[in-house]
């Protein structure tokens, strides 16, 4: 049988291949870890199926593996030829039927079969086999097809864009097209004190979809100062007893990503993705939260129904993510599906900022840090000075999709839910 790479989520369509962690012949136990792969969102592993035998590696470490190809080939315990086969060729009728695992993998494969190779990279743009072969079919050279602006994920060329080009490149005059001269870096003049540093696979990766983000969707911020001296009162007053009850620590985390919720439910077109000129308005939702890995990259679990949790729940979620990309542990499932993006910029003492779209979400929210600040208050008796706790939140959204209205109505009710907490609410 093949093993198959196996779906890692959603947008996830190809992993890099890291390690070949069992070698060609050896016998491994179902769910031994058998390759180590890399995608922009989580490394993870791929296990053996069952009790088996690894035949043969269909991939070397470093290649770009698609969804759904095969990686590996495998026999199962117990599938080895025993007797020997009849000397005559055996009909249909007469051979034997394949294992149930070997039929689901079969069907499976059986359409990669007759497909192409896989695509290839050019300096850090894949190409799948179909741009390949259509850029063969019509003449198109590597340069040509690396100047192609593609519309797909993460700038990726797609059929449309390569029949555009074509359909364009037929009609143009046989002179050379003037172009203007192509973007160059400036110049980085080093010296003996200066430390050359190489970026790591994930932060290229990060690197490559924060660019695609920003030349993709136009950004707009919108600001609101909110004040959330009740939830830091009720927090002081119950923490304790918080985590007496639920065996959680309790952040300010929940109760933000709680109003966030809501608010989404409220304005469900901020909750959406863009897929060409389509707009796609998720049912669910999943809120990711910024959260830093040991090595200091940044990624994005995920909540996931994040509307249908209470504060413990949120919290038991919140402390549960946060402590498995501390320990690098976050898994595929964790960071799948998100709809909307959180992003916690108070935590770094910073009181506001400007953040970066995650594609294909089409908003997210930065948060500052809580001060103490002097604020007018509304008395019966008339306006008053007072401490209060404020924060800013700013809200970046895709204006191809959100307009200002909605994304400054957004973020103005994530502002009013903070302020309206009720500071006689029960735990849990």
């Amino acid at each position: 049988m093949e093993i198959l790479l196996p779906k890692m989520g959603e947008s996830v369509a190809e992993a890099t291949i890291i390690r070949c962690l069992a070698e060609e012949g050896q016998r491994v136990e179902a769910d031994e870890a058998l390759i180590e792969i890399a995608t922009d969102k989580v490394d993870s592993e791929v296990p053996a199926p069952e009790d088996g035998t690894l035949v043969r590696w269909l991939v070397a470490e470093g290649d770009v593996v698609q969804v759904g190809q095969p990686i590996a080939e495998f026999q199962l315990d117990g599938e080895a030829a025993g007797s020997p086969a009849p000397a005559a060729a055996p009909t249909a009728s007469s051979a034997a039927p394949a294992s149930p695992a070997a039929e689901v993998v079969a069907a499976v494969a059986a359409p990669l079969a007759s497909s192409e190779a896989p695509g290839r990279i050019s300096g850090d743009r894949f190409y799948s086999p179909l741009v390949r072969s259509m850029a063969a079919a019509e003449g198109v050279g590597q340069t040509e097809l690396d100047g192609i602006t593609g519309t797909g994920l993460e700038g990726r060329v797609t059929k449309h864009d390569m029949q555009g080009f074509i359909a364009s490149r037929g009609s143009a005059p046989a002179a050379p097209k003037p172009t203007a001269p192509a973007a160059s870096r400036p110049p980085v003049i080093t010296s003996g004190q200066d430390q050359i540093v190489e970026m790591d696979r994930m932060r290229k990766l990060i690197a490559a979809h924060m660019v695609t983000s920003v030349q993709t969707s136009p950004h707009v911020t919108s600001f609101v100062e909110a004040d959330v001296t009740r939830i830091v009162q009720w927090r002081m007053k119950n923490k304790d007893e918080f985590m007496r009850r639920t065996g959680q620590k309790l952040t300010f985390t929940p109760f933000f990503i709680e109003a966030v919720a809501r608010a989404l439910r409220d304005f469900p077109g901020v909750n959406a993705q863009v897929d060409g000129d389509k707009i796609i308005m998720r049912g669910n939702i999943n809120v990711g939260m910024a959260a830093a890995t040991p090595q200091g990259n940044l990624i994005v679990p995920v909540i996931h129904n994040a509307d249908q949790l209470n504060l413990v729940g949120l919290a038991e979620k919140v402390n549960e993510l946060a402590g498995k990309a501390r320990a690098g542990k976050l898994t595929a499932d964790d960071m799948a599906g998100g709809t909307y993006t959180v992003s916690n910029v108070g935590t770094f003492g910073n009181v506001m900022g400007t953040p970066i779209i995650n594609m294909p979400q089409v908003a997210i929210l930065a948060l500052g840090a809580i001060r103490k600040q002097p604020a007018v208050v509304e008395m019966p008796e008339g306006d008053v000075i007072a401490i209060r706790h404020r924060m800013f939140l700013s809200h970046s959204y895709d204006h191809r999709v959100v307009d200002g209205q909605l994304g400054g109505s957004f973020v103005r009710r994530v502002g009013d839910y903070l302020e309206s907490f009720d500071l006689d609410r029960s735990i849990g």
